[in-house]
């Protein structure tokens, strides 16, 4: 029996890619409409998304195969739907992401913050989350967890050695090691060195000569122990302050272009109600109410609200000055500021600017003014292709007009700031795929008639208040996602959300901006995301100290979303009116 289980253990990926479709295959057979027959083909895409037993993207393409075989759509008309307007923003927003990376950007700028903010407790996390979530809104969250909990933990790891010291100066055990850092390290003075190289260290400190004494033995406890909660706390706040500051900007992860794409697919007379500065407006405060308030839960849950202890007040800045000195050194191994560098800011800054006055909203745009008074010509995807581009032109370095080198060398041009090879290594191809399979499932829905059906089958929801209906579905949405990819779940649920809110005449962005905001708040289990990932291979957390404080923030962030939804939002997207773009959704041409 053991052996049977760890056979269907090792082989259950298979069982599940060729059993699934044959278990659910009596639905398009008994029910014969082209209703049931995409019902399979989004139930299936469910299941595999669900449990990864073929690659997410591989999943995405199904529609490719099953829509026409099964007669929902034609070929053409299905693989059109893979490279839309969203895919082109998102193509662009990633290409001046990997070039901040690429020339170390990111790095200079989180640096530059933490050490503004300096390196008392509270302030160091609370310097990290901005720092993170900042970096979180223009580059993938993966990237910047992947980059702030390395720099936090040297900061830590200097901060305890150097309390370790202090330690050992007041007990009076190390004289030499209290006067001189370098000393210390190097070794007690009167020791030989093959008797430092037999007694083993702790924290830097001679492990033999702290059991010594019962005090420093329960002084070097207290400490790890604290050091192990702060370690905690800081690993979990830059992991949470990525998926967070994700949310901010319309590029910041995928599932704000999901609902891009699929509001433009469903209803595309909405005049562009979602752009990258509609978004920012709605999302960025909230972004800051959810970093404030994940701030305080983590401060209380791993340091207390110590004023002394957390902010450090009153107490000696000696050792701060060391784990202080470490981020210096990191920031100046950096050196200066590169003309690359320069180059790829001041491309940055431009796009952004470019950006927020396309459409501000409250006044015409340069977008309306010079190309869209008739119709939608230039979108967030054109500026984001256009300004992408020019890292392919400019170069990375001052042109010169020296025909050899010192070494009497021929002098080459200087690559482009960007070259391809980088480019095709870092693009992750896989979620292009992801947001086409999206808008393919979108489009299949409604022109099977799935969409008319579901809608129809959820009008006795008119009944419940919608402001219960959004926080049940934000709930269902949060549950969801600690279980499956963000990506796939907006994938899945945004296109029933719209039929439903079509159905009972509601606002469709009433329930599809928070139930898409709250697919990045995965914050209770490791593998929910990668940045939980990172931080739990960092940080010597456990599962239950991710669930428990990822519960709360869970928790937090729906009510938070929700505050937001029936306050700024609502005045911002007008939700408390059916809209007419809304009234009719796209039909088979």
């Amino acid at each position: 029996m053991a052996a049977c289980l760890k056979w269907l253990l090792r082989y259950r990926n298979y069982l599940m890619i060729f059993f699934t479709p044959l278990v659910i295959l009596p639905l398009p057979l008994v029910i014969q409409t082209s209703e049931a027959s995409c019902g399979y083909v989004i139930i299936l895409m469910a299941l595999y998304w669900c449990t990864e037993c073929i690659p997410l993207a591989i999943t995405a393409l199904l529609p490719v195969i099953l829509f026409p075989m099964m007669g929902i759509m034609e070929s053409g008309e299905v693989c059109v739907q893979y490279l839309k307007d969203s895919n082109m923003l998102f193509i662009g927003g990633l290409l001046v992401a990997i070039a901040v990376e690429h020339w170390n950007l990111h790095k200079r700028i989180a640096l530059r913050v933490l050490l503004l903010v300096g390196v008392r407790p509270a302030l160091l996390m609370m310097g990290f989350m901005i720092t993170t979530a900042f970096l979180s809104m223009w580059i993938s969250n993966t990237a910047s967890t992947a980059m702030m909990l390395p720099i936090a933990q040297a900061v830590l790891q200097q901060l305890s050695d150097t309390e370790a010291r202090a330690d050992e100066r007041e007990l009076g055990r190390s004289t030499k090691a209290g006067q001189d850092n370098q000393a210390f390290e190097m070794g007690d003075a009167k020791e030989s060195h093959d008797d430092a190289e037999r007694k083993p260290k702790e924290n830097g400190v001679s492990r033999e000569t702290l059991e010594e004494s019962p005090e420093a033995e329960l002084r070097r406890g207290r400490r790890e122990q604290k050091y192990l909660q702060l370690t905690k706390g800081m690993s979990l706040s830059v992991c949470y302050a990525a998926s967070i500051g994700g949310t901010a900007t319309l590029t910041g992860t995928t599932p704000n272009l999901i609902l891009k794409g699929q509001v433009d697919e469903l209803f595309p007379g909405n005049g562009g109600v979602i752009n990258f500065a509609s978004w920012f407006g709605f999302s960025f405060p909230n972004m800051v109410l959810m970093l404030a308030i994940s701030w305080l839960w983590l401060q209380f849950m791993y340091m207390g609200f110590n004023m002394k202890k957390s902010f450090g007040c009153g107490t000696d800045k000696e050792g701060d000055e060391e784990a202080y000195q470490v981020m210096k050194d990191e920031y100046k191994k950096l050196g200066g500021m590169s003309f690359a560098e320069g180059a790829v800011l001041v491309v940055f800054v431009f796009l952004v600017i470019l950006w927020f006055t396309r459409e501000p909203g409250f006044m015409p745009g340069w977008a309306t003014v010079l190309f869209n008074q008739e119709k939608q010509y230039v979108t967030d995807g054109t500026v984001a292709i256009f300004m992408s581009t020019l890292f392919f032109i400019i170069p990375s370095q001052m042109p010169s007009c020296k025909s050899y080198s010192e070494d009497g060398k021929p002098v080459k041009a200087p690559p482009t700031l960007l070259e391809w090879g980088v480019v095709h290594e870092r693009m992750p191809w896989n979620i292009i795929l992801l947001l086409g399979g999206g808008f393919a499932l979108a489009r299949g829905s409604e022109i099977s008639g799935l969409s008319l059906w579901l809608g129809e089958s959820l009008t006795p929801l008119q009944t419940i208040p919608p402001f219960a209906i959004s926080i049940l579905l934000c709930l269902l949405v949060a549950t969801f996602t600690e279980c499956s990819s963000n990506t796939a779940t907006t994938t899945l649920f945004l296109p029933i959300l719209a039929s439903m809110a079509t159905a009972i005449k509601l606002h469709p962005l009433y329930v599809m901006l928070p139930c898409t905001i709250c697919a990045s708040l995965a914050f209770m289990l490791p593998v929910a995301t990668p940045p939980n990932a990172i931080a739990f291979s960092y940080g010597n957390l456990r599962v239950i100290d991710m669930a428990k404080a990822g519960f709360i923030l869970n928790i937090v962030g729906v009510i938070t979303i929700n505050i937001a939804l029936n306050t700024w939002g609502t005045a911002m997207f007008n939700l408390n009116t059916f809209p007419d773009w809304a009234n009719t959704t796209v039909t088979t041409p």
